[in-house]
């Protein structure tokens, strides 16, 4: 395929997944908002607004987690009941460019919720270079290890009702149990260790960090950038080798 023909098809599938439901069904984005504006509600309410920067620090991670989990999801849905996946098989689209495309229009239909986030974020203060780079920089990672995450567990499902399983076990791994919406230092010590073992403990800590809720050394935060790339690289590796394109 010539990059002319990639990047028409890349479009296509951000059209197809990512404008056209919002255009046709907003509701969905308001689904979308529920889950992380459901926590900013209660950390506010428990809290008396003293954590609300943690809920909305937390809300942004949570949607980016959520693209991932719409994801997979909807490519599930492609591969078995549209028979989608097939089609593009046998098509000259090549593997990285339709899970590119369609992991890019999960991020264009989630931005509308995002945007709800940055709005509080922007009108409460906290937008600085530093933290807007900060900020930008993690949910772009979150958002490429959810997508990756996503696209391989996708390959081997064999009904999109299998999706319902998982997606609420990976929210809980990634987004309620690691410190996202509170300070790691909340934690005992055994959970702090066990909190590592997430890449979005890691993720927490640079947004909480940018806007000065916790103190992050100049080491902690190379390491943390470190860490949450490498958890990146290494699901897209495993995206790349163990994904399962076409059908055995």
């Amino acid at each position: 395929m010539s990059s002319r023909h990639r990047l028409r098809s890349l479009l296509t599938f951000v059209q197809l997944n990512g404008i056209i439901p919002i255009r046709t069904q907003p509701l969905f984005v308001l689904n979308l908002l529920a889950s992380p504006l459901s926590f900013l509600f209660f950390i506010f309410i428990v809290s008396r607004g003293a954590l609300i920067q943690y809920g909305v620090m937390g809300g942004m991670i949570l949607t980016m987690l959520s693209v991932g989990t719409g994801l997979q999801a909807d490519l599930t849905h492609y591969r078995h009941d549209l028979k989608f996946q097939d089609v593009v098989v046998a098509s000259p689209v090549e593997a990285s460019v339709y899970v590119a495309g369609m992991a890019l229009s999960e991020l264009v239909y989630s931005l509308p919720a995002v945007a709800v986030f940055v709005l509080i974020f922007v009108l409460e203060g906290w937008a600085t270079v530093t933290s807007v780079a900060v900020v930008t920089g993690v949910l772009v990672l979150v958002w490429a290890f959810a997508s990756a995450l996503a696209f391989t567990l996708a390959t081997y499902f064999q009904d999109v009702r299998e999706t319902f399983l998982f997606s609420p076990l990976i929210s809980l791994g990634l987004t309620v149990v690691p410190p996202v919406y509170y300070p790691l230092s909340y934690l005992p010590a055994w959970a702090q260790t066990a909190a590592l073992f997430s890449p979005t403990t890691y993720a927490a800590e640079l947004v909480q960090g940018s806007v000065g809720l916790v103190q992050l050394p100049f080491y902690t935060a190379v390491r943390d950038w470190v860490v949450l790339v490498a958890f990146v690289v290494a699901l897209l590796l495993i995206a790349a080798f163990k994904a399962r394109w076409r059908e055995p």
